[in-house]
């Protein structure tokens, strides 16, 4: 067995490499991973580490690429018709643990971390770690318990159990937010003294580009609406239809147009309820849109709504912040810890009435909302820069290589 870790053994690493698994990464992106990923790789890069990354493959992506210095592996993700979710995500595992092994076999003395994603790619980071002998780092960016206020059918215990299994696997765990700590902790029963906190962080220069925005903002609404906007996935968890219900109370009070950026099973459903409400004119569901639309339209939003019922971290909040929009929030789960209430956000009730409340506040008092943003996006800059996140990660990724170089699980 290895030896206590000793924080006077521990030694600053001058040169290593890690190899990091994730199923998302630019172009492809479905959720806060593949943000997360893209920015770390680059920081650490920027840091002096080695940083490669094998991922799934994405239309006019190419198979290998020079990200800023990070190595860029993507693989077949399997598009062969399997009968659900778990079977495919089985078989790209299968994939991207073939490709990860050619690539570790011509580079093995140049990896020293192996760093998994969340439970997609579990089973070939520990298939890699046994393998290879390598050190396993899990970053667990939620849980399927807390996605689904418990675990309800096999489907989800599968999922939760192959979570746990990572967190065993694991020599640490990296959670975003003190409230993901506490729920690895309680669901997956990692005992504290294996848990990091580190949270995610935002490149605000992406935000600071010039543009016309008023020649922009003429394509979302009238010159006298004031634009309420809304992004992330049309899930439950999310609180979108808390938003959409709270629609005629604002208009009751204020003109506006609501822009609701994403994508999600309950697309279809919001929509139809929209229309029903009579407030079909005054809302706007693009679907997904491109990266760079999405930050200008942080950027002219009169207000960002982040309505979660459940939310881990919320990379949507500091996008909103480095946009400096005002933001009315639930304040649920890690959003909580960015956001505070009357001092960077209005922090609401997860029901209708506050909600529409609180939106209305911002977009009746611009003084009042100018002085949150400011606020939230000073908060910002100093805790979530990418290169005080990638120095923390730097800091677990050291602490891993002294205490398996002072073990005895090595080759």
């Amino acid at each position: 067995m290895a030896k206590p870790y000793n924080i006077n053994r521990r030694t600053k690493l001058a040169d290593f490499g890690v190899m990091m698994l994730s199923w998302e990464f630019p172009p492809r992106i479905i959720g806060g991973i593949a943000p997360h990923v893209y920015e770390l790789s680059k920081a650490l890069v920027r840091m002096g580490i080695s940083v490669y990354v094998v991922t799934c493959d994405f239309p006019g992506a190419p198979d290998y690429e020079l990200v800023e210095g990070v190595r860029v592996y993507r693989v077949d993700s399997y598009k062969f018709p399997t009968p659900d979710f778990a079977t495919w995500t089985a078989m790209m595992n299968v994939n991207m643990q073939t490709k990860a092994t050619e690539v570790l076999a011509s580079i093995r003395d140049k990896i020293h971390v192996l760093h998994a994603h969340d439970w997609l790619v579990a089973n070939a980071c520990i298939g890699l770690k046994h393998i290879f002998r390598i050190p396993l780092l899990a970053t667990i960016h939620s849980t399927e318990h807390g996605r689904r206020k418990g675990i309800h059918d096999d489907y989800q215990r599968m999922i939760s159990s192959t979570e746990a299994w990572l967190t065993r696997e694991a020599w640490r765990v990296v959670c975003c937010s003190s409230y993901m700590a506490q729920e690895v902790k309680n669901a997956l029963f990692v005992p504290d003294d294996r848990i990091d906190v580190i949270p995610n962080g935002i490149n605000t220069l992406p935000f600071e580009v010039a543009y016309d925005r008023e020649a922009f903002r003429s394509r979302y609404a009238r010159p006298a609406e004031k634009l309420v906007l809304y992004v992330g996935r049309f899930v439950h968890e999310k609180g979108v239809s808390l938003l959409v219900e709270a629609v005629p109370k604002v208009l009751h009070n204020i003109d506006a147009r609501f822009v609701m950026v994403g994508e999600g099973y309950m697309k279809d459903t919001l929509i139809k309820r929209v229309d029903e409400m009579g407030v079909a004119h005054k809302v706007h569901i693009p679907g997904f849109l491109d990266t760079d639309t999405v930050r200008l339209l942080f950027r002219t939003a009169d207000v960002c709504v982040i309505p979660s019922l459940y939310e881990p971290f919320g990379i949507v909040a500091l996008e909103a912040t480095a946009a400096r929009a005002p933001i009315v929030t639930t304040g649920v789960g890690g959003l909580g810890e960015i956001l505070e209430h009357n001092e960077s956000a209005i922090v609401a009730s997860p029901t209708v009435e506050s909600l529409a409340g609180a939106v209305t506040k911002i977009l009746k008092d611009p003084t009042y909302a100018g002085s949150l943003s400011q606020r939230a996006y000073e908060r910002v800059m100093s805790l979530y820069r990418w290169d005080i996140i990638a120095d923390s990660t730097r800091s677990v990724y050291e602490r891993v290589i002294n205490e398996y170089r002072a073990g005895i699980w090595k080759p």
